[in-house]
């Protein structure tokens, strides 16, 4: 037997037993006749004590051990006189009588403690040393009990965790497929998943009313914090449910997950319309943890001289509580926070309403101080209050007055990390024009149903019809996305049309699914969560990759591995494939 407890478990309770440990060498001290080791598995860090009077011999084989050394000891366990409350092993120290070193470690790249001096990519390299330390053991805990009670949660509510396969049939998703070379049909591939989607949809068809799978799912995108080339969907599809119905049964998920790892009772989620949400904050996924509402200023500040309004579509601003002593460089630094290539604004106006009552903009040139004065009334703006005002085409600036707001609450720390406020945003288009073309996709998935009072507008007008489409909004994070499907053939290939698809070109891609809709298929409706943002959220990390066991850069590669890497000639040869010069 190698241990007989783990380097966390041991307690005053435990005085005087003879225990077995095994672990990493965290720390090795000496002091005068004594050494001290720290030894540390995943449960906790238990002090191991060497007496040079005791055990000679011993004591100096203490000596040499180094960090990461995995060891095995036997000894007796005794109340520390010094005890450290920072450890749940804090109150006792094991006295050794045995030591078996099972493995020597090289020096380490970087330190081994919550805090490291390794760098991401030396991290990433490294990723098996990484995740010994505490802090990122945590994140993958964390995640393991959180599948484990979501597990648990679904199957109470009758539903059926159901596998479907990774090899399937490359499909217009949204995003690039990975496509896998099938060696036994030449010339033909596999796609890796984006998503489960139409076979949760069969598997309703074949009457499992409720599924769920927590789930590997592979789109080849550009990165950023919040995505990985290959990432975790909890995936579910519920029949015979209406949107509510869908909503209900996930929100009830939430507010038990949140109670279970965080303690934190959540009150019933808000439903804000995708049209209010864009208008309101510029955003689909709005952060409403502080205020500060759009406000439209086109019948106040347009047509008054000023050409930059004048020739605005929109002229839209913020209200600033208590900003108006904001100095000259902060309001330059706004400005140019604006003008970034990524926010896309010409430039920033503002208007101060003083404490004294007096009025001071960027514009004071072009309207009267009575104007000015109107446009701080209709912002409900009150003495020592600062307004920001962005104009031009309507989404763009939308888009933009929405980054500045989150950079503004940034600034004035209006923000609580501490603070939850879930939503639903509903409504959506089901159709968005893909730019510069005259064709229109998706805006969630081409198997989302239309509202019944929109159908008819898929003839004429399909850029206003809305989708029975929702998605699950928490601290300015999409956590979840779903809708009601389609489940009447002649209705998906209207919205096949719709999006430019030949019944032919429908058939060739998505003829499973029409011909299952011939046998009897069910209302249907589901949704996915995206179960890394989840463990990133509830473990308040920055980026899901350290919540991850083994994620890829921000280049999609593994630099632990070296993946992706090339193929030799004969596996090339063996798939058919030939790479050009």
């Amino acid at each position: 037997m190698y241990r007989s407890h783990t380097c966390g478990a041991l307690s005053l309770t435990d005085i005087n037993k003879t225990v077995s440990l095994s672990g990493w060498v965290q720390k090795n001290r000496k002091l005068g006749k004594m050494s001290f080791v720290d030894l540390r598995d995943r449960y906790g860090i238990t002090q191991l004590t060497f007496n040079e009077i005791i055990d000679k011999q011993l004591f100096e084989y203490s000596l040499t051990l180094n960090r990461e050394d995995v060891i095995q000891i036997e000894g007796l366990v005794v109340e520390r006189e010094q005890k450290n409350a920072q450890l749940s092993t804090g109150e006792i120290e094991i006295q050794v009588q045995k030591l078996n070193v099972l493995s020597t470690s090289s020096t380490p790249p970087f330190t081994i403690e919550n805090e490291t001096d390794g760098g991401d990519e030396l991290r990433m390299q490294y990723r098996y040393l990484d995740l010994r330390r505490p802090s990122v053991q945590e994140k993958i805990i964390l995640r393991s009990k959180m599948a484990v009670e979501i597990r648990n949660y679904m199957s109470a509510q009758n539903f059926l965790e159901i596998e479907t396969p990774f090899l399937i049939k490359s499909t217009p998703e949204g995003a690039r497929d990975f496509v896998v070379p099938s060696r036994m049909n030449e010339g033909e591939f596999y796609a890796l998943p984006q998503s489960p989607q139409t076979f949760k949809q069969l598997l309703m068809v074949s009457g499992f009313d409720r599924y769920f799978q927590i789930v590997r799912c592979f789109r080849d995108e550009d990165l950023r914090a919040d995505r990985q080339p290959e990432f975790t969907q909890l995936d579910c599809e519920m029949s015979f449910v209406t949107q509510e119905d869908v909503m209900n049964m996930f929100e009830g998920l939430t507010k038990h997950m949140f109670k279970t790892f965080l303690n934190i009772k959540l009150d019933d989620f808000q439903r804000v319309s995708y049209k209010e949400a864009i208008e309101n904050y510029g955003s689909d996924k709005p952060d409403l943890r502080f205020d500060m509402k759009f406000i439209e200023l086109n019948t106040l500040l347009k047509d008054k001289g000023f050409a930059v309004f004048d020739n605005a579509e929109l002229v839209v601003a913020i209200n600033l509580k208590n900003s108006a002593s904001f100095t000259r460089k902060q309001l330059d630094g706004l400005t140019d926070f604006v003008k970034q290539p990524q926010i896309g604004c010409k430039g920033m106006v503002y208007i101060k309403h003083n404490e004294d009552g007096s009025i001071k903009s960027s514009v004071d040139k072009f309207f009267s101080q009575a104007q000015l004065s109107e446009a701080l009334a209709k912002s409900n703006s009150s003495k020592g209050d600062l307004l920001l005002i962005l104009a031009g085409e309507k989404e763009q600036t939308r888009t933009a007055l929405g980054k500045l707001r989150l950079h503004v609450a940034d600034m004035l720390n209006l923000v609580n990390n501490n603070e939850f406020k879930p939503l639903w945003v509903v409504d959506f288009p089901l159709l968005e024009k893909i730019p510069d073309t005259d064709q229109w996709h998706a805006m969630h998935h081409p198997f989302t149903s239309p509202k019944k009072e929109d159908e008819h507008l898929l003839s004429s007008e399909p850029h206003k019809a809305r989708a029975n489409a929702y998605d699950l909004v928490i601290n300015g994070v999409e956590l979840g996305g779903g809708s009601i499907r389609i489940h009447e053939r002649a209705l998906q290939e209207k919205v096949f049309e719709a999006l430019g698809f030949s019944k032919q070109e429908a058939y060739e891609q998505f003829g499973f699914l029409l011909d299952a809709f011939q046998y009897g298929a069910p209302p249907h409706g589901g949704i996915a969560f995206g179960f890394d943002r989840w463990v990133a959220l509830f473990s308040k990390c920055e980026s899901i990759r350290d919540c991850i066991a083994f994620p890829k850069n921000n280049s999609g590669k593994d630099v632990m591995i070296n993946a992706p890497s090339k193929l030799d000639k004969t596996q090339l040869n063996e798939l058919n494939i030939k790479l050009s010069v």
